[in-house]
């Protein structure tokens, strides 16, 4: 896209934009790519302190791509222009009735200089190459990325393009932040032409990826992101370009059958509880939350169902316990919380099992307000008696409390907790006869 010397000169007034610093390694192509931020961010439930722990889902109805709280699904273009500039950088233009102390015997060095205190300083003074070079040279030497940036602007208007990237390609700080200042404006077009002069194809197709984020038309999004799965990305991207494109077209799908449905008011699960937001353009793990809200028993044969989101994009079965429990649970659907950890061995014996390990699962069954009857089911599944302990006290599951002290025939500790519960409750009568019982051989 074309800019006019007014819109260059916005940018450094712009607080939007943040400045190149040496600091960064090279772009951050190397540290964000937009299509696994997309699909297969998988880390966006349940709060935890263990190293694989993941974050709550919010169902809140911001699509990918958006601007999002921290902790949620961000795209490439988000992590470009999040920070404001982090120091001045030098105006190119001639403010009206300020006196322009300036000689046309400044030397490359002076101006450079100059521009690094922040002076107002024209550069059209550098008519040929080897003037303009030197003194992009010197802006280098000197590490500042805002006059660096300054006198990268004036080459590309003074320079053709070709010209301009033939320079660059031996010169590759100046480039990284050229190419650096062409993402936070926003110039694609020239961003792509750089691209395929430095034959950089893997830039170039997520570059060309990127795009997808200025198409508002689900199907023609769709359509697009089609067109980018040829593209030379590297086997790991590859891979995430093609869920991209699977998901929304899933998607598609999916909030056109349940528009028709929650419009038609015939279906129960859509009468108490409208949709907030349309699935579309949702995260891969916010998919999976809707669809275990709104069609958890459905076939695994159809594409809303969980079972097949779950085999069809590989979600691993920690991810989709978690998801599936924060969806039952709010719809305080307790024998599809019960059915997910019960399971059977080839003898026809039942037993419960977590994969997300049974603490975790009384922490979110709490959160959703849980009957302390399924709170105490879950609680006494832990195995870690200090573990339990600590949930049943916090959760004031008494029976719990009182059993295991029971079993640990520790008498002082139920001495002691005699005096949380009410007095004349049914939970002090346990203890009373617990404590007056001779059949315990108590430990103290």
């Amino acid at each position: 896209m074309s800019r006019t010397k007014g819109d260059e000169e916005e940018y450094w007034n712009s607080s939007k934009f943040k400045a190149f610093t040496f600091d960064d390694e090279d772009d951050e192509l190397s540290q964000l790519k937009e299509s696994k931020r997309a699909v297969n961010s998988l880390r966006d439930f349940v709060d935890d302190d263990d190293d694989d722990d993941l974050e709550r889902v919010s169902w809140s109805g911001e699509p990918v791509g958006s601007r999002t709280r921290p902790g949620s699904f961000q795209s490439l273009s988000d992590a470009l222009s999040d920070t404001p500039a982090k120091s001045y950088a030098p105006e190119l233009g001639r403010p009206k009735g300020e006196y322009r102390d300036y000689s046309n015997d400044w030397s490359p060095s002076d101006t450079v200089r100059r521009l690094r205190k922040g002076k107002v300083c024209s550069l059209e003074r550098f008519r040929s190459l080897q003037d303009k070079l030197q003194l992009l040279e010197e802006a280098v030497s000197v590490h500042d990325g805002n006059v660096i940036t300054a006198v990268l602007i004036f080459l590309k208007r003074t320079l053709s393009k070709e010209i301009l990237f033939r320079e660059l390609e031996v010169r590759q700080v100046a480039l990284r932040h050229l190419i650096h200042y062409l993402k936070e404006i926003g110039d694609q077009k020239l961003l792509l032409d750089l691209f395929r002069f430095l034959d950089r194809t893997e830039e170039l197709a997520l570059s060309h990826y990127r795009e997808h984020l200025n198409i508002q038309d689900p199907e023609k999004r769709k359509e697009f992101l089609k067109t980018c799965i040829g593209l030379p990305f590297s086997a790991e991207d590859s891979a995430h370009i093609q869920d991209h494109y699977t998901l929304l077209e899933r998607q598609i799908i999916i909030e056109a059958n349940d528009r028709h449905l929650e419009s038609a008011g015939q279906t129960e699960i859509f009468r108490k509880h409208p949709r907030k937001a349309s699935i579309l353009n949702m995260p891969l793990v916010t998919t999976l939350f809707y669809s275990c809200f709104y069609h958890y028993t459905e076939a695994e044969g159809t594409f809303s169902s969980p079972i097949n989101l779950k085999k069809t994009f590989k979600i691993p079965d920690k991810q989709y316990v978690l998801t599936a429990l924060a969806a039952r649970a709010k719809l305080r659907a307790w024998h599809d919380v019960d059915a997910l950890f019960t399971t059977k061995n080839w003898l026809g014996y039942t037993k419960k099992r977590a994969p997300i390990g049974f603490h975790r699962v009384v922490e979110i069954l709490h959160k959703n307000n849980a009957p302390v009857q399924i709170l105490q089911e879950y609680i006494n599944l832990v195995e870690d008696v200090d573990t339990k302990l600590n949930l049943a006290t916090r959760f004031k599951c008494h029976d719990v409390v009182i059993d295991t002290y029971r079993d640990l025939k520790d008498r002082q500790q139920l001495v002691a907790y005699k005096s949380k519960v009410d007095k004349g409750s049914a939970e002090e009568d346990k203890i009373d006869a617990i404590l007056s019982s001779s059949q315990i051989r108590w430990k103290n």
